[in-house]
């Protein structure tokens, strides 16, 4: 955004901030929040690369195809567990797991600067 634009909007009572800002998270939810977007992300991009369906992975996992596509967008309602079983069942070993959870946390400190408009 440029200078000007920021400085206007300021003045116009907007306040420039992160997501987590606004949301007030504390440094604990954002990077349990950041840890299930990169999981998800994960488990969609394993399903499409074994080029298996939604309705197939859920019934591995013992699960329904609803509470998949929800799993997928990283929905707050999806557990942890659930989304590393997912993953087990995909392939994917521990290491791998705890390299894709801690990923995400690392890239949100370098992309800090990503801002949002908020009116104050």
């Amino acid at each position: 955004m440029r200078a000007s634009k920021q400085k206007k909007l300021e003045a116009s009572g907007w306040k420039i901030g992160s997501a987590s800002e606004f949301l007030e998270l504390s440094d604990a939810e954002e990077m349990l929040v950041s840890m299930k977007l990169a999981l998800a992300e994960k488990v969609k991009a394993m399903r499409q690369e074994k080029k298996m369906t939604q309705l197939g992975l859920a019934k591995l996992i013992g699960s329904s195809q609803s509470r998949l596509a929800k799993l997928e967008i990283a929905d707050r309602s999806v557990s942890m567990e659930l989304l590393a079983r997912s993953l087990v069942t995909l392939g994917a070993t521990n290491a791998q797991i705890e390299d894709i959870a801690g990923t995400r946390v690392v890239q949100r400190k370098k992309s800090a600067s990503k801002k949002r408009l908020v009116k104050r």
